[in-house]
C-alpha cells in the first residue's frame, strides 16, 4: 500500500526544514528532506527577514518531495510569531518584513497607550506585554511610515504569507493572529474596537480560520515549479502551538517547556486567564489547537547560548557545550528574562557584565559561560512554575520539554533539580511533529488531540530525569 504523506515546513528563527511523515502501525513516521538557514539580516539600518529567498527555500525542499517520488496528501507552514508582511493593492509588499527584534517598536508601546490603556488591553486580549507584538509593530508602521499604511489593503502573518503565495488564498490562522495582542479571547475574532481606537485600517485584518482549515491546492504556477499537486492546510502556524500540539500527554492540563530559541512554559487552559496578577506575572494567553489557550510565559531561552556559540565557540556543537558546561565550577547566575539579553551586541559581555553588577563570579570560558546560562534558565523555569501553580492552583507532578532543548541533557538535569519535578524530554521535532499531527487530524488518519498525542508518545523516544 502506498504510504500518505504529510509535509511539514518548519521554520525557525536559525533555520528552518521539510519534514515528511507517514503512519505506519499507528505511529508517526518522520523524514528530513532538506534543512536550510534562517537569520534576520541588516537593510538600511533595520533587522529584516529575507521573505523572497525563504519562499525559494520552500519551494526547493517541496521539489526534493518530488525528486524522491514522495508526493505529500498535503502540507503546511509554520514559523515564529508576530511577524508580519503588509500588502498593497496589487498583493505586493509594502517595506520590508522587519524581524521582532528591530529596535523600531521601541517607545511604541507609549503610543498604543495613548488609546488604549495597558491593563485594558491585557484585560481585553490576555497577552502578555512585548514590545515586539505586532501591535507595536503596526503603530510603529503608524507613526514612522503613514504613507505604507495607507496603501496597505492586507496584513498577512508570516506563515499566512508563504501560504498565499503557495495558493493564491490569503487567510489569517488562530494561534498566530492572537499574537498580534489585536484578538478577543471570547470571541477567538479580531477585537475590531482595539483597531479602531488604534487608527489601523480594518480591512486589512481579515476573517481567522482554526488549524485544519484547508487553504487551497497549489496554483497552476507553483505546480510547474514544484512537480506536484497538493492541498495545503493550515498547521497552527505559530511554531509554539505546534510544538505545544505535540507534548505526549493525556492530562487536560499538562506542564510543558517548549524549548528552542525562545524556552516557552505553560500549560492549556479551556478559557482565558486575564487579572491583574496574572498581567502581574507577565503571564500570556496564546491561541493553540482546538481553542485550547497556552497559558504561558515567554523565557529569553536558548537564544543565549546560541548567540555565545555563534560569538566565542561557532565550531562546536550544542551537546559539546552541555558537556563542557556541566564540568564548570560556577554558581553565578542571572535573570535570564531580563531585557538586557534580547539582543545585546554581544551575549557573552552581557553575561559577563550582569555578573560583575550583581557581584558574583564573572565567567571566563566558554564552559563557565555556558554554565550560567544553563543554570539561570533553570532557575528560571523554577520560578515561572511557581507562579503558575498558585495562579492556577494546580500542582504539576511533572514536566514535558519538548523541542531541540529536549536534547540539553545537562540542562535538563538542572531542571528536575531547580523545580523538584520528573522531566520527560521529547520529542526533539516537536514543532514538525504538531504541524503534521494536526494535518493528519483534518485529514482523518487521527480522530482527535489525544489520539494524536498518544500516537506522538508511542512514536518517538521520551527520555526521563528525576529529581533527585
Amino acid at each position: 500500500m502506498d504510504n500518505k504523506y504529510y509535509l511539514a515546513v518548519d521554520i525557525g528563527a536559525s533555520s528552518g526544514r521539510h519534514m515528511l511523515c507517514h503512519l505506519e502501525d499507528h505511529k508517526m513516521v518522520l523524514e528530513e528532506i532538506y534543512r536550510f538557514s534562517n537569520g534576520m539580516t541588516e537593510k538600511n539600518g533595520h533587522k529584516v527577514w529575507d521573505i523572497r529567498r525563504l519562499s525559494d527555500e520552500i519551494k526547493e525542499g517541496m521539489k526534493r518531495c518530488a525528486q524522491l517520488g514522495k508526493i505529500p496528501y498535503s502540507m503546511g507552514i509554520d514559523t515564529w510569531a508576530v511577524d508580519y508582511v503588509l500588502l498593497d493593492e496589487n498583493d505586493k509588499v509594502l517595506g520590508d518584513a522587519y524581524a521582532y527584534r528591530d529596535v523600531r517598536t521601541q517607545a511604541m508601546d507609549q503610543e498604543v497607550y495613548r488609546y488604549i490603556s495597558e491593563d485594558e488591553l491585557y484585560q481585553k486580549t490576555g497577552i502578555q506585554k512585548q514590545i515586539f507584538n505586532t501591535i507595536y509593530q503596526l503603530m510603529a508602521v503608524k507613526v514612522k511610515a503613514p504613507e505604507i499604511m495607507a496603501k496597505a489593503r492586507d496584513m498577512l502573518m508570516i506563515p499566512d504569507y508563504f501560504h498565499f503565495l503557495l495558493t493564491g488564498n490569503k487567510v489569517q490562522e488562530y494561534t498566530n493572529a492572537t499574537t498580534t495582542q489585536l484578538v478577543d479571547p471570547i470571541t477567538k475574532d479580531w477585537n475590531r474596537e482595539f483597531i479602531e481606537k488604534l487608527g489601523f485600517s480594518q480591512e486589512i485584518f481579515k476573517e481567522i480560520k482554526k488549524p485544519g482549515y484547508e487553504v487551497g491546492e497549489l496554483t497552476v504556477d507553483i505546480q510547474g515549479q514544484v512537480g506536484f499537486n497538493c492541498k495545503v492546510v493550515l498547521p497552527p502556524t505559530h511554531d509554539t502551538a505546534s510544538a505545544v500540539l505535540a507534548v505526549p500527554t493525556q492530562d487536560d492540563r499538562p506542564l510543558y517547556i517548549s524549548s528552542g530559541t525562545w524556552s516557552l512554559m505553560g500549560t492549556e487552559l479551556k478559557e482565558a486567564k486575564c487579572s491583574a496578577m496574572s498581567m502581574k506575572k507577565n503571564l500570556t494567553n496564546e491561541g493553540g489547537y482546538d481553542y485550547r489557550f497556552r497559558y504561558l510565559k515567554n523565557i529569553m531561552g536558548l537564544w543565549m547560548i546560541q548567540s555565545v556559540k555563534r560569538e566565542i565557540a561557532p565550531d562546536m556543537g550544542f551537546g559539546e557545550l552541555c558537556d563542557l558546561a556541566a564540568k564548570a565550577d560556577i554558581s553565578s547566575v542571572v535573570d535570564a528574562n531580563d531585557e538586557r539579553f534580547l539582543a545585546p551586541e554581544s551575549m557573552t559581555k552581557e553575561v559577563k557584565k550582569a555578573c560583575m553588577e550583581s557581584a558574583q563570579q564573572v565567567p571566563q570560558t566558554t564552559a563557565e559561560i555556558a554554565a550560567v546560562i544553563y543554570k539561570s534558565l533553570a532557575q528560571c523555569y523554577a520560578k515561572t512554575i511557581e507562579e503558575l501553580e498558585a495562579i492556577t492552583e494546580t500542582k504539576f507532578d511533572c514536566i514535558h520539554i519538548v523541542g531541540g532543548g529536549a536534547n540539553a541533557k545537562y540542562l535538563n538535569e538542572l531542571t528536575a533539580k531547580a523545580t523538584k519535578k520528573t522531566i520527560y524530554a521529547g520529542p526533539t521535532e516537536a514543532t514538525a511533529v504538531g504541524n503534521i499531527a494536526s494535518q493528519m487530524i483534518a485529514a482523518g488518519e487521527l480522530s482527535d488531540l489525544k489520539e494524536a498525542r498518544k500516537s506522538i508518545f508511542n512514536s518517538f523516544e521520551i527520555k526521563q530525569y528525576t529529581p533527585d
